[in-house]
């Protein structure tokens, strides 16, 4: 089943997605934290220049 679900992604609308993973250092603690998320390629930049 999961071959399915990455040849979908693959071909048509899954094309236009992106996983993006940024590396984000906690404020309190110090520690560093992984904020992860599917965008659209177009909105890649933005993802990585907010804060």
């Amino acid at each position: 089943m999961a071959k399915k679900v990455v040849a979908t992604l693959k071909t048509g609308t899954g094309k236009e997605f992106a996983k993006v993973i940024k590396m984000v250092k906690s404020p309190t603690t110090g520690a560093y934290q992984f904020k992860e998320g599917i965008v659209n390629n177009d909105h890649v930049k933005d993802f990585f220049a907010k804060k």
